[in-house]
């Protein structure tokens, strides 16, 4: 699906899970560049944190080996770390940019909140953020699509379909979350076949108009519906057809990954 993801990685445990995932979106020829951004450029710091990052740059080799996946790992030091990240993502021409959780382990925010509103922004590439359950699965049971019309975002359900062929055909099911008095979900169309050929089920979640136009609730709605279909990977996309403005700003995301008890995914793009 993508001929070159750019990986942002901040510490080793992260590398190996997020080369995993990201190499079941990768075209059989693709790249997987890993980015470790030192975030300062003081020498003292520099040359200690560099010498640390080997610590990174050997399990991404390893990784890939395992993986059989071609992994280019890269170490750059630099103050603006979303801009050093999209700088490397311009300069690679990559075709998604794949991120993950990160924070202040002091604080309950699990975004550094200029990194991710960096990206989400300003990134020409698309971007993937995958909250640490969506890492630490092995297991994928279902693809879950969320979609506030009658069929999800076009990229969110490619994702879908690639995750769920390389997953072995695991099924697919769009949640059609829509206006109305009624608290009951209930089966649109049936099963059928994704372009992919994988089942596709669609599901429509009844949601009275009033509660639909409350932000702040959409995630715990939308986690209500994945938990009637006993959740799964949860691909969550931009909704352009949405007149209150963007869904996927930072402050959405970290509510649904916050509240989430199951592998998610934001795709902006």
């Amino acid at each position: 699906m993508y001929r070159s993801i750019l990986v942002p990685v901040q510490e080793p445990a992260e590398v190996e899970p997020l080369i995993r995932f990201a190499s079941m979106l990768l075209d059989a020829d693709g790249v997987i560049r890993i980015l470790h951004v030192i975030p300062t450029t003081t020498l003292p710091e520099v040359t200690r944190e560099w010498r640390s990052s080997v610590h990174l740059v050997v399990p991404a080799h390893e990784a890939g080996a395992a993986l059989d996946v071609k992994v280019e790992p890269e170490v750059r030091a630099a103050t603006d770390v979303p801009g050093e990240i999209l700088e490397g993502a311009e300069s690679h021409n990559v075709d998604a940019i794949l991120i993950t959780l990160r924070g202040d382990r002091r604080s309950r925010n699990p975004f550094v909140g200029h990194t991710a509103t960096g990206i989400l922004h300003h990134a020409r590439a698309q971007v993937l953020v995958m909250n640490r359950l969506g890492l630490a699965s092995t297991r994928i049971p279902r693809i879950l699509l969320p979609t506030f019309g009658e069929m999800p975002n076009p990229t969110a359900l490619r994702i879908g379909e690639e995750i769920a062929v390389r997953s072995g055909g695991v099924p697919i099911v769009v949640l059609a979350l829509g206006p109305q008095e009624a608290s009951a979900t209930e089966s649109v169309g049936g099963d059928g076949k994704s372009a992919r050929g994988t089942v596709l089920t669609r599901r429509r979640a009844f949601i009275p108009s009033r509660i639909l136009g409350r932000r702040h609730q959409l995630p715990e709605l939308i986690l209500q519906a994945a938990g009637r279909e006993r959740f799964g990977l949860v691909v969550m996309g931009e909704d352009p057809r949405r007149a209150s403005g963007p869904l996927l700003t930072r402050r959405f995301i970290e509510e649904l990954f916050r509240a989430a008890p199951c592998p998610v995914m934001a795709v902006r793009g």
